[in-house]
């Protein structure tokens, strides 16, 4: 029973010492999201808003889940990357950009 404990314990704490790195690297990483994105509809800009919220104005505009529009938001928001969410009847689009 004791030698069972001791070899739960040796494993644990040697996953803590590998995802240690793993963690810190990826929060160095993140350095630049804020939770804040633009909306772009078309040429107008919603500046510093809320992945939240970038979110809603985005499916509401293109008729779409918010669920998936958040999950790009927040990756846009920790990449930096831009999101065209859908393409408008006028050749606009709505994109999610970092801000």
């Amino acid at each position: 029973m004791r030698n069972r404990t001791r070899g739960i314990l040796v494993s644990l704490c040697a996953a803590g010492m590998l995802a240690g790195p793993v963690a810190g690297v990826a929060l160095a990483s993140n350095q630049t999201a804020d939770g804040l994105v633009n909306v772009q509809v078309g040429d107008v800009t919603v500046q510093d808003v809320n992945v939240g919220v970038a979110a809603g104005i985005a499916a509401q505009v293109c008729g779409v889940d918010v669920g998936p529009v958040a999950v790009l938001g927040t990756a846009v928001d920790a990449t930096g990357r831009k999101a065209v969410i859908c393409r408008l009847t006028d050749g606009g689009k709505v994109t999610l950009k970092q801000n």
